[in-house]
């Protein structure tokens, strides 16, 4: 049986990391690229160990109202990843983001529960990256080429 190793929604997208497993034991995942791990998914450690990544919980705001297409899209817009569940829609705590959809009319609640967001549209995995760093140790973005002609 694989072990398991939780890990929050930051924690779940790297190309490189030693992560702690779920018994306590540290192990290196070295993939060829970087990647978003969703939970259940199963990756190689560098010592063969086959891990089952498990979402951790975290704080999260639940977003709920009448207009959740509305809400979803003004979430969107500012590149905000996003859990879209039928009844509500999940987000990272962001006091600002929240103050902002309380005046389009939502609910918000804050609650404690694993986060999977919807991955970016072009196979990306995340809908925004936010590193700004061009090391590949440090960014899980350097595989994608940044523009050089100005519009970066």
């Amino acid at each position: 049986m694989p072990e398991t190793v939780t890990l929050d929604y930051q924690a779940r997208y790297f190309r490189r990391r030693v992560v702690t497993t779920d018994m306590g034991r540290e192990v290196l995942i070295d993939a060829p690229h970087a990647h978003s791990y969703a939970d259940g998914d199963t990756v190689q450690a560098s010592d063969g160990t086959v891990l089952t990544i498990r979402a951790g919980t975290e704080p999260l705001t639940q977003v709920l109202g009448q207009n959740l297409v509305k809400l979803a899209w003004h979430i969107g817009n500012r590149h905000t990843p996003a859990e879209v569940r039928p009844d509500c829609l999940l987000i990272q705590r962001d006091h600002v983001l929240e103050n902002m959809l309380q005046g389009l009319g939502a609910e918000i609640r804050h609650v404690e529960c694993p986060f999977q967001p919807e991955g970016g549209a072009y196979g990306h995995g995340r809908t925004h990256g936010h590193s700004h760093s061009h090391d590949p140790q440090d960014d899980p973005n350097a595989h994608i080429p940044h523009r050089r002609d100005g519009h970066e």
